[in-house]
């Protein structure tokens, strides 16, 4: 495959609790970045069968908390292809999230509609 404008990947994650890391459950900005790597290398390796490398971040927003317990949605989407530059819109949706009580420990929900948690755009290279 080459490099397309609207190649899209998406990958879906179960945030566990072990990586909560403030009150309230809640897990770092960081976890999404992350996050972000994996759909890009998959990006990366289906259009041009290498992982390439992350070099720069333009815009980085953080819109809703993401906790343990949420089911997340990441996607990936090539918006410019350059000689050997590839940009890219991220996105974090959460899409389930824990609903834990007393009596329902393992309670969750789907939510619907989906919440917006991070978006963000990046760049990578890839070997020319």
């Amino acid at each position: 495959m080459t490099a397309t404008v609207g190649t899209r990947v998406v990958h879906r994650r179960y945030v566990p609790y072990s990586h909560a890391h403030y009150a309230g459950n809640l897990v770092d900005g960081a976890y999404s970045l992350g996050l972000f790597g994996d759909v890009a290398t998959e990006l990366c390796i289906l259009t041009d069968g290498d992982e390439g490398l992350f070099a720069s971040y333009s815009d980085i927003q953080f819109r809703a908390p993401v906790r343990a317990g949420d089911v997340l949605e990441i996607s990936a989407e090539l918006v410019r292809v350059g000689t050997r530059s590839r940009v890219m819109e991220f996105q974090v949706l959460v899409v389930a999230r824990g609903a834990a009580t007393p009596e329902a420990p393992g309670a969750a929900t789907m939510l619907e509609p989906a919440v917006v948690a991070t978006t963000a755009t990046g760049t990578v290279v890839v070997p020319g």
